[in-house]
Order: C-alpha cells, then structure tokens, then sequence
C-alpha cells in the first residue's frame, strides 16, 4: 500500500491538566493506623431541594406503559415506594415512537398495542433454551392451514407440531384474523436457528434461537478455586509502551502473574474503541463502539509490518517515539492525547509499508468475517476526520449510513477507509496473542474482557446502529447510597422492540467479538440485560424510569457465545438489584460480584465467610472506589465531599465509614486473620485472606492492593471535577511505578502468594 498523496492533518494534542496529589488522595486523618497523605480544602455538601411530587400518570396511562416494558412505580434504595410521574413516562413512551401526550393518543396508542402481535405471521424473534419446550403463536387469516418448520444453523430442519389453541378469531384491518399455536420440544440443538412460516402464498421468517439453559465455569479448570489479577491497563506502563498500558504489557503481565505466582487470569477494563481524533476520551466505559477495540492499546513495534519498515519510516517512527518519551516519561498523569498524536503518526508509516501476499489474505479474511459492521465502524472513523467527531452535526447526507452521500464516500475514499478496518485486524491480532501468551504461561482462563453499560451518542455505533437507539434518551441510575443525586451517564439505550425485530444482532455481534480472544467477560451493570434507568433529556437522574428488556434472550445470547468461546461470564450485580435477578443469574451459571466493603448481612454487619455465594467473582474493592488502603483511609468519603456529593454533613458520613471499617476489622479479629493493634498493610492481607475461606469460586486481586495505592481510578457522577482514568500505577510513595517495577515488588508478590498458597491449602 502506498501513503495518501494528502495525508490527514494531526491536531496537537492538548495539553494533559497537570493533577496534584491533593486532588487524588483525601483521606480520614482518625482513621487508625493510617497516615494521613493529605486533607485538601473541603467544600460544604450541597442540600438538594425538596423533591418535586411527580404528576402521577392515569389508569390508561399506566396500561399504555406496561404494554412496552417501562415500569411506572420502583421500589427505591431506601426501601420505599415510589411512582413514576407521567411527564417521565410519556417522554420515555415518545423515545419509543408512542404518543402518549394526550387521553386520545394514550387511547389511539392502547388499541394499537392491543393488536400488533395479530397483524404478523410469526413473533419477531422466538428465544427459548436447550432443556425446555416454547410455545408461540402465529396469525393467518382465519381458517387458514399454515405449516411451520425450523431450519437449523447447521443445515436440515424439521416440521414444529401444532397444538391446541382457543382463542376466538379477531377483526384485524378489516380481515377475520385466527391464532395458531406451534411448539418445540425440549432438548433442541443450541444455535441461531429459522422458523419459517407458510400460509398459502404468504411466507414468513424469524430467528429462532435456543441457548444453553447453563454456562458455568470450564471444564479445564474443575471444582478448584483460582485467583487472577484485576486491572486497568492503561495505567500499567512498561519501559516499552508509549506512555500507555498496551497489549504487550497486558501479555507481559499476564505470563508473570501465572508463571511466577498461578494466577489463571488477568480481568482488563473494557478496551473498546474511542474516537480517532483528539481529544482522546479517558473513561473506558464511554467508548464510541462496544463491538470494536481501542488501537491506543497497539504496541507498534509487535506489528508484523513494523519489521520490514524501510529504515528512513524507521528512523521517523523511532523520532516519534522519543519525542513522546521526553513529553510524558515519569509523568503521574496518563496522556493519552499526546499518546495518541504520536502513536497514530507511527501506524500510518507502518500501514503505508504495505501487506505481502499473504499478510493480504489474512486481512482480506479478517475484514470479511468482520461483515458490514467493521466497513460501517472504518467509515464512521474518516469521516469524522473530515466532519467532526459527532456525527449529529454532520452535514444531514453523511447522517444516515446506508445513504446515497455515504456510498459515495466509501468509493471515493477505500485507503482512509482500509486504515481504519487495518487497525482492527491489528488489534485482533496482537489480542490472540496476549491471550496465547497467557494460555501458554500456565492461565486457566488467560484475559478476561470488561463489557460497558453503553456507548457514547456521538460515536460509531449510534451512528451505524441509529435506528436502535432510543432518541432523546440517557442511561443512568436512580439514586443509591453512594450516588444519592442519581446518575446520568448520557449513553443512549438500545431499544428493546429493535433488538427483538433484528434477532438481537447487535448483541450477538457484540458477544462474539469481545469473546474471540478471551477467557471471559465481565458485564458492567449486568442488571442493565434486564431493566435500564432511562432518562429523558433534560430531566434529573431523579426523575427517571426503568425500561425492562427480555433478559432470557440477552442473558441467554451471551451464555451461547460463551459457550461457544469456552469463557465465563461475570455480571456485576453490585447497586439496586432485584433479589430474582442474582437467582436468575445463578441458575444460568453466571457468576455474580461480590465486594467485601458491600457484603452485609441482614443487621448490616459484615457476611461471615460460610454465606458468601459460591458462584462469584469475589474481591475486596472495585474501580469505583479507592484501592483498599485508600478506602481504610475515608479517601471515598473527603473526595465525595470536597466533590459536593454527599447529601448529609462530613462528620456523619466519616462516622459511618469508619464504623463500617471498624465492623470488618473487628470480624478479622474474630476470624484470627488480624491482631488486636493493625496497621493498614496487616488489614490488606487480611481482607484478602478472608476471601480465601468464603466459597467463592474466583478471587480478584486489585493491582493496585497488591503494590500498596492509594488513589481510585474513577470517581463515579463525576467528569472534570476527578482526572478520572487517568491515574497511572502507584506505589505507596504515590510515585508511578513501571510494570518492571511491580515484576520485582515484593508486596506485590508477597500478597499474591499469599492468596495462592491459602487456595492450595
């Protein structure tokens, strides 16, 4: 391939905020046994205004929401009743294109409502598992014969019988409509298989998939316990890296945990894509797509075509990298603007070195198997180079990705196009190869991927996927104990009568993407397969609504892919959770979350170790809160408040997290885990032994415990007021630490055999 004769221009990167060590760390200067790092300035908690009586919606108003999903009372985190207003109601109906503004709209949308499912011949989408039989129905004129057959994925089908069915004959548009019902037995083949429905000259098709009634975890790894690391990547610089944790040193990292220390598996933030331009979005959980991956994760030099670069593109690309060495090396901060400006500048020269025939073939396969979705993602990538980075303020002809302007520009523009469809394959390869590395270092499992709520409105998938988004829309969280203003995270949600009418294509792409180099996934906000907080635009978090989706398809998609890709699947299930939700999860072999700051019992003392669920992955924090020494420090507490987040006085929130340190310490003690007079490093091994005498089948590690940090990687309702992500890996000193460092540690490695050994015995 030769370089464009006009390559794209590169704007400079913006200036990375300098962050001080006083907007990372606040810590409870009582708390015992901890130093205190720093107080900083405190600001007063706001008092949030009295809560607004919502409107409360009518009878038929009430119905009208039922019918598509979305709920019209919740029970809060606090354990009360509360009704959903009807101004909330009627702009989420409107995001699903009902009118429900009006008593004659509200009554015209119920007697459409009424009779959908009669104006088709068969359902948009049937869903049911490999150890029971479904039912469903069908619509032909009344009278009518029909025959119904199921082709299988594999090729050959078979006839699906009919079985009574009473219900009385309908006038639908004129015509006497009847119903008919079919159905399947028990033990059907797992698969995305068709039904395929014949009424005289009238034929119908829909996606007919069975899935796998219980994933569990491998086989490979038996009845054991085992442990892994969790960690976020691009905060694990390496001497090699440009200034960002890369895929080389998640490879590097993943053979020195299982080689040195048996670990089977090292759990990554979500590395899905972020937009190609700069700004470089820092969270990992707002990504442009959540099909494809982030090229900032690239390590140049592992590329194939790095080797045989010609010795002036050497030169260049080496200059490239020295020049962002001496920009961001030893910084405490991750810049991934001028990561990104440089990095993207070495990937055009080795992109423009060219492909040898069978580099070409190997591409060539890739991007077919990719499909539409990788030309629609590579597209929406240039032309954002030409028109911005939101594709909602493009010209109107460039909005809609199957119109005429956009064919045209797929013609006119095939290398910027090639490029971005180059950088996947990239990506996709050096992924096979951290995971092969993991696998062959001794990992059970090897990379376990992290999965986002959502993506952001202005990025690749909204664009492509426009139609499936629910305009005018945010997904959030209604309010909680840790976020008592609510959560608005902005990312539209995907409409539920979509995905049924596609057969859940997106989500089946999706599964089977994250999934093909890995050995299992974690789904943030699993709760979100079964109900969303949908929030209008330009109403508070508050005044949201849950929308509920078919779990028993979404869950049941993701456990098929699963299977398919020999991985698990852990769902984070932390927040307002429904109790069935953890049942059902459970009962289809997925694994749930716990934390231990969380687990309580009935009084709210801390669970004792013989109640803890078999089925979880089980730690002792998260990447929404400080790392443990942080957290035994009230870091999440002065930071919430200096923040202006809580919505009761500093005192009594410090009070109550330090009782609630207290509680755990005091169960340590009990349990003979820790002496009477500890000190923070005693209550971190600590917590982690007491995770090794619960039953749960997998342990995390926080890299961030194993080398003593202090600072949390994300402060949740927040934006610019917290640097967000953008922490790198710190000792206790706070100084970085190089992943090189962190191989010759010895807390690090002193915790992780600790956990290892305790598993053994």
């Amino acid at each position: 391939m030769n370089p464009a004769p006009d390559p794209r221009p590169h704007p400079e990167p913006m200036p990375a905020p300098e962050v001080t060590e006083a907007a990372w760390v606040e810590v409870d200067p009582g708390a015992p046994g901890i130093a205190s790092v720093v107080t900083g300035e405190q600001t007063p908690a706001p008092v949030p205004p009295p809560a607004a009586q919502p409107v409360p919606p009518s009878p038929e108003l009430r119905e009208l929401a039922g019918h598509y999903g979305v709920a019209t009372e919740f029970v809060d985190w606090k354990n009360n009743p509360t009704v959903v207003g009807a101004p909330t109601l009627i702009a989420v109906l409107r995001a699903l294109d009902v009118e429900a503004g009006s008593p004659a709209a509200i009554a015209s949308a119920l007697a459409e409502v009424r009779i959908r499912a009669w104006r088709r011949l068969l359902p948009p989408t049937v869903i049911t598992t490999d150890t029971a039989a479904v039912t469903f129905e069908v619509h032909v004129p009344a009278g009518a014969a029909v025959d119904v057959r199921v082709e299988f994925e594999t090729g050959g089908g078979a006839a699906v019988a009919q079985i009574d069915n009473w219900a009385e004959d309908r006038e639908i548009d004129g015509h006497r409509i009847g119903e008919a019902s079919f159905r399947l037995p028990e033990g059907m083949p797992t698969g995305y298989h068709t039904l395929r429905a014949t009424c005289g000259e009238q034929t119908a098709t829909a996606p007919l998939i069975v899935t796998p009634q219980w994933l569990g975890i491998p086989e490979k790894l038996g009845r054991r316990r085992f442990w892994g690391l969790n960690t976020q990547l691009y905060s694990v610089r390496s001497g090699g890296s440009w200034g960002v944790g890369d895929l080389s040193d998640l490879a590097q990292l993943a053979v020195w945990s299982a080689a040195r220390h048996g670990a089977d598996y090292v759990l990554v933030n979500p590395l899905c894509a972020a937009e190609p331009g700069l700004p470089v979005e820092p969270s990992p959980y707002y990504p442009t797509s959540r099909r494809f991956f982030n090229p900032l994760y690239l390590r140049v030099e592992d590329i194939a075509e790095y080797a045989y670069l010609h010795p002036d593109s050497l030169i260049r690309v080496r200059a490239l990298r020295a020049d962002l060495e001496e920009k961001v090396g030893g910084r405490d901060v991750i810049d991934r603007d001028s990561v990104w400006y440089a990095k993207r500048q070495a990937l055009e020269i080795v992109y423009a070195a060219g492909l040898t025939p069978g580099r070409r073939i190997a591409f060539d396969a890739f991007c077919a198997r990719q499909g539409p979705g990788l030309s629609d993602f590579a597209t929406w990538s240039a032309l954002t180079e030409r028109y911005g980075r939101d594709w909602r303020e493009w010209p109107d002809e460039y909005r809609a990705v199957g119109g005429a302007a956009v064919t045209r520009f797929r013609a006119e523009h095939p290398e910027e196009i090639e490029f971005f469809c180059w950088l996947q394959w990239c990506l996709d390869e050096q992924l096979r190869s951290a995971q092969a590395a993991a696998l062959d270092a001794g990992m059970g499992l090897g990379i376990v991927h992290d999965l986002p709520v959502g993506v952001n409105p202005a990025g690749a998938d909204a664009w492509a996927l426009d139609d499936q988004f629910a305009a005018g829309i945010g997904v959030g969280a209604p309010p909680d104990q840790y976020s008592q203003l609510g959560q608005d995270w902005g990312q539209p949600p995907l409409r539920p009568d979509r995905l049924a009418e596609t057969g859940y294509a997106v989500y089946r792409d999706m599964f089977r993407s994250i999934l093909r180099h890995s050995g299992g996934l974690r789904v943030d906000h699993i709760i979100g397969l079964f109900r969303l907080w949908w929030v209008p635009r330009g109403m508070a978090a508050t005044h949201g609504t849950y929308v509920t989706y078919d779990h028993t398809a979404l869950i049941g998609i993701l456990a098929l892919e699963a299977q398919r890709a020999g991985a698990l699947v852990v769902g984070e299930d932390l927040g307002t959770v429904q109790p069935w939700v953890r049942d059902y999860l459970a009962g289809r072999g997925i694994l749930g979350t716990s934390i231990l700051w969380f687990e309580a019992d009935e009084h709210g003392d801390p669970l004792p170790a013989e109640r803890w669920r078999e089925y979880c992955l089980a730690s002792v924090t998260t990447h929404d809160l400080p790392p443990t020494a942080g957290y035994l420090a009230g870091a999440h507490v002065r930071l919430r408040h200096r923040l202006g987040m809580l919505t009761e006085p500093l005192d009594q929130e410090l009070d109550r997290a330090r009782a609630e340190r207290q509680l755990w310490i005091d169960q340590l003690v009990r349990a003979g885990l820790l002496g009477t007079d500890p000190g923070p490093d005693a209550v971190v091994r600590a917590l982690h032994d007491f995770l090794t005498t619960t039953d749960a089948r997998m342990l995390g590690i926080a890299l961030p415990d194993a080398v003593g940090d202090l600072r949390t990687q994300n402060q949740p309702g927040t934006s610019w007021q917290y640097p967000n992500w953008r922490v790198p890996l710190a000792g206790p000193d706070q100084r970085p630490m190089a992943l090189e460092q962190v191989f010759t540690d010895d807390r690090a490695a002193a915790l992780l055999d600790r956990v290892k050994t305790r598993l053994q015995g």
